[in-house]
């Protein structure tokens, strides 16, 4: 068998050829090749173009044929905010959420992430490892082939450490790229709470014993702190974030989801990766994004599973020229859910993003905010083949069809992960 794969007969191909992340009109460019192909050698692309063009090559004799009969074509997703590792759902909230509870309501009666971190610190790592599997699993299904994903769920040394060292041995068993998050700086733990210097005693276990701990495994890349209303104040996140890159642990935020905290002027600063959630910003917090290489995460999922009625202001983002990046959130609280096809419906129909502005916010921008755009995003010679196939005929009906998916394959490095029956 050769080890060269020619993709032919793709009805739109969407290369979102180009350098680095998109902003503003650039965020709509999609570089689409009608009845395209791609050359893929040892898990990279080698050349991209016509159908015609690329099975002339001298480098496609010989290459394993695969005709996609004129399916849509574009880079696997790039799911760069999620909570992969937990114990359970939530089922139970959510019934309380219909009846009308609020989120900080259910969260000041033991619910919400400390539920989920009581069913975490019970459960087996293998109970854990078979249940992040299953999500993987379904990730790829619905064309996604690099996710980003946190801890968060643990809030004391042995259960973070037990998330992150999952994180790593689910990056090994199976084939969509795992990058890990620490967050520890979820919310502070129930044992902690009642004591006037509980938050404090419980920074100093992350600045002085996991954050160090972390790094030196290698169990993470990243940093990240709910800053919020019941969570961390401003200052508290940045006395952590900045332990976490005096470590090599790069920042980002969930930033004004439920309340305006200065935790998006905060990310700015410090040069994070990201700041995710967003519903709550200002104009300066709009502008201070628009000038930054902060991506601005969002996530409609959570407010569209909390039946909330503000978003976050993509338009408005996007015009102020600031990195758009789009997430599932995926987490059994707030966003169950693992479909970046039907984050895109969201975003086009509440978030007011077109269809093109959306793919990239899902691709080379996820990918930006990993800082990854080098390797993932686009489908250009020299980045990996990581590519999903959608049985549509034209690109817009992946968020038109909401709540379907349409993925028909999905390729990692070149190899099919997922092939609809």
């Amino acid at each position: 068998m050769s080890d060269a794969l020619l993709i032919t007969g793709a009805g739109q191909l969407l290369t979102l050829r180009g350098r680095g992340a998109r902003r503003g009109k650039a965020l709509s460019a999609l570089g689409i090749i009608r009845d395209g192909a791609l050359l893929i050698r040892d898990g990279l692309i080698v050349a991209v173009g016509t159908t015609k063009h690329i099975e002339a090559l001298r480098e496609s004799r010989g290459a394993e044929k695969l005709d996609l009969a004129g399916r849509v074509v574009l880079p696997g997703f790039v799911d760069s905010h999620t909570h992969l590792v937990h114990a359970a759902s939530r089922a139970e909230e959510y019934e309380l959420k219909i009846r009308g509870a609020s989120y900080e309501e259910i969260a000041r009666k033991g619910g919400g992430i400390l539920n989920s971190v009581r069913k975490l610190r019970a459960a087996t790592a293998e109970a854990l490892e078979a249940r992040a599997l299953g999500a993987l699993e379904q990730f790829a299904a619905c064309g996604t082939t690099t996710i980003e994903a946190k801890s968060g769920y643990g809030l004391d040394v042995a259960s973070e450490l037990k998330i992150l060292s999952l994180h790593r041995r689910l990056a090994a068993r199976q084939p969509i790229e795992v990058c890990s998050t620490f967050l520890g700086a979820h919310v502070v733990p129930a044992e902690y709470r009642g004591e006037t210097d509980g938050a404090e005693r419980y920074i100093r276990l992350l600045t002085e014993t996991l954050i160090p701990e972390v790094a030196h495994g290698g169990l993470a890349e990243f940093c990240d702190v709910f800053c919020d209303r019941g969570a961390f104040t401003r200052e508290q996140t940045r006395r952590i974030l900045s332990t976490g890159m005096e470590f090599g642990l790069a920042p980002r935020l969930h930033a004004e989801q439920l309340s305006h905290t200065g935790a998006t002027q905060l990310a700015v600063s410090l040069g994070a990766a990201s700041c995710d959630h967003l519903e709550q910003v200002n104009r300066a917090d709009i502008a201070a994004l628009g000038k930054s290489k902060t991506v601005a995460t969002l996530l409609p999922g959570c407010d569209f599973h909390l039946g909330l009625k503000k978003y976050a202001p993509a338009r408005a983002l996007i015009e102020a020229d600031a990195i758009v990046a789009l997430a599932t959130d995926y987490n059994p609280g707030t966003s169950p859910t693992v479909s970046m096809a039907m984050i895109l419906s969201l975003a086009c129909s509440q978030l007011r993003m077109t269809p093109a502005e959306a793919i990239c916010a899902a691709t080379i921008n996820g990918a930006y905010a990993l800082r990854r755009e080098r390797e993932i995003g686009s489908l250009e010679a020299g980045k990996l083949a990581d590519l999903a196939v959608f049985e549509v005929a034209d690109y817009r009906e992946i968020p038109y069809y909401f709540g379907m998916n349409v993925c028909a394959m999905t390729l990692k490095r070149g190899r099919v992960i997922y092939a609809a029956d």
